[in-house]
């Protein structure tokens, strides 16, 4: 039987050449797409509420969501929390898992007032990065790409967002056997990459645009892709 590797051997060496590939691909998604634009959102907890609501379910729901939300002047967690739980559940229905994601927001509504001023801007995101990090993954229902959609598109801190087009795309180029740790991953992808706000913004959007459009988990669009011929693209790809 073959031996199990570590997360730090399946990943492509740090350095400057898979900085360079990484770059690469990006350069060339940002050419093919154009700025994204996200997140598409009014206010910071906006923000924060659509991280919540996006999970396992598409972002034209969660819009449905927020604009029930924008037309009952709950989009303040002062006024979240306030609200009758069963019509918020009722607001938050187009999101799918409505009654859970309720219990997710309110639990994230709670650590924004303890921590001082709520409002469009919540006082916990001028925390450090690192410990406003931290504090989100202690809330029930957020793990850590929910997290880090916070920390990178709520407060404007670099935080890299892996998702699974992260390791669609990662794997099928040869970068990463995409079964890694979520830390592990983000860590490499930071440590491969400038921590610069609006570079990660672009690079997370980008990913998620080619995955919509070309990166499918079957059948890939391979043919006529932005990064149809970068070098180390999957030969099974690639016939």
């Amino acid at each position: 039987m073959a031996e199990k590797k570590r997360p730090s051997e399946s990943l492509a060496a740090s350095g400057p050449e898979t900085r360079r590939r990484l770059t690469d691909i990006f350069r060339r998604l940002l050419a093919c797409y154009g700025p994204r634009r996200w997140w598409p959102a009014q206010s910071p907890f906006e923000v924060m509420v659509g991280a919540v609501l996006t999970q396992n379910t598409a972002w034209r729901n969660v819009e449905k969501a927020v604009e029930n939300l924008r037309t009952l002047n709950w989009l303040t967690p002062e006024a979240m929390a306030a609200a009758d739980p069963d019509a918020l559940a009722q607001a938050l229905r187009p999101s799918g898992y409505f009654n859970l994601k309720k219990n997710r927001l309110l639990a994230l509504v709670e650590l924004i007032l303890a921590h001082g001023r709520g409002g469009r801007r919540p006082e916990l995101l001028d925390r450090p990065a690192d410990e406003l990090r931290a504090k989100l993954l202690q809330v029930k229902g957020i793990g850590p790409e929910t997290a880090d959609s916070i920390v990178l598109y709520a407060a404007g801190r670099p935080s890299f967002v892996v998702d699974l087009y992260t390791r669609r795309l990662l794997s099928r180029h040869g970068l990463a056997s995409g079964r890694e740790p979520y830390e592990a991953l983000r860590a490499w992808l930071m440590d491969n990459l400038p921590p610069d706000v609006a570079f990660y913004n672009e690079c997370h959007a980008l990913i998620v645009a080619v995955g919509h459009q070309r990166c499918g988990p079957k059948r890939p669009l391979c043919r006529g892709c932005p990064l149809e011929d970068e070098p180390f693209l999957a030969a099974e790809l690639r016939a």
